[in-house]
């Protein structure tokens, strides 16, 4: 894999790697279509004003605000980052992998015991993990294993130097025009969108010390 470096201010929206009605019945082209083109379009912009802003404060030399402009690259950067892998985290019923890839399902057994201990453990996560937040799958590299984490606030970022390769949100925007309060049902009808090829693709990468924000790069 080769990777380019973004130039400050210059993060673009990803596509969607599927039509806005890919995903239904789990998830509606109507939700789809305001998560992705409202809500992450908003985190992308973030992104791009606050780089260009410390660009201008360092050719300034006025930091006057950057604890300001530090916590909003920290908030729309991971806003941006988590969204783009979980676009990729989900693919079409009848057009994706049913189960986990040979890499994915020997570090789950290894760690959690089973498929099922793994399942469980993550969807009881994603249901109590409190207000707005994520849930992922990563790959911890000074562990040398997965780990699962949440993340309430994702301007705190998470444990440091995991790389996700599942990512599942949390956040209201992400279910409830279609569940309304029904987190629980949000969570458990989610597993059938979970593109377990992109699962296995990005854990190949996070054991090389790598990650991409969109699918196949």
């Amino acid at each position: 894999m080769q990777y380019f470096m973004v130039p400050p201010g210059q993060h673009q929206l990803p596509k969607l790697p599927y039509a806005y009605n890919a995903l239904e019945p789990v998830i509606s082209s109507t939700l789809l279509r305001i998560h992705h083109d409202q809500h992450h379009k908003s985190y992308v912009e973030g992104l791009n004003k606050a780089e260009l802003k410390l660009v201008e404060a360092r050719q300034k030399r006025d930091f006057t605000l950057v604890k300001h402009w530090e916590r909003e690259l920290a908030f729309h950067g991971s806003g941006h980052i988590l969204h783009s892998i979980y676009w990729t985290s989900m693919a079409p019923i009848g057009n994706r992998w049913e189960t986990p890839g040979a890499q994915t399902i020997n570090h789950i057994t290894n760690y959690f015991g089973s498929l099922t201990s793994f399942l469980e453990q993550f969807s009881a996560a994603a249901i109590n993990v409190e207000a707005s937040g994520w849930t992922l799958l990563v790959w911890q590299p000074a562990w040398g294993r997965l780990e699962i984490l949440t993340i309430e606030k994702h301007q705190d970022l998470f444990q440091a130097g995991s790389i996700p390769i599942l990512v599942m949100d949390a956040w209201e925007h992400a279910y409830y025009l279609d569940y309304q309060n029904r987190r629980k049902d949000y969570v458990n009808a989610w597993w059938q969108l979970v593109n377990w090829y992109e699962v296995e693709r990005r854990l190949e990468q996070a054991m090389h010390g790598l990650m991409s924000l969109v699918s196949n790069p």
